[in-house]
């Protein structure tokens, strides 16, 4: 998983950097989800500390990913999807607008048009 992982994050990096600037979107803290320090842990083996800054790395960038996708979402389509038992919503739809309210869309996305 490395490889499709260095590739995600370099690709993710330069659509993070040049198009949020672009659309006027606050960039998001890279450090704030990306954290390799459990190999530190005097405790765990080498390939266990191997593994502990692969999982780092691998579910910090997943995250970090997501959140510049929600952001992305956001600013793009604030409004939740249809409603169905086998999908799970992700928790940053919690604020978006219902599914067909078109007044609450209208709302969140004015929200953060109007200071363009």
């Amino acid at each position: 998983m490395c490889f499709p992982l260095f590739f995600l994050d370099i690709g993710l990096s330069l659509y993070h950097w040049t198009v949020f600037p672009f659309l006027g979107i606050k960039r998001v803290e890279r450090k704030q989800y990306i954290r390799i320090d459990r190999h530190r842990l005097s405790y765990l083996p080498w390939v266990l500390k191997l593994g502990c800054a692969n999982c780092g790395y691998a579910n910090g960038l997943l995250h970090y990913a997501m959140r510049i996708a929600g952001n992305t979402e956001l600013y793009f389509c604030p409004s939740k999807h249809q409603e169905t038992p086998e999908f799970h919503a992700p928790p940053h739809h919690q604020h978006f607008a219902e599914y067909g309210d078109a007044e609450g869309f209208s709302k969140q996305f004015h929200g953060h048009h109007d200071s363009d």
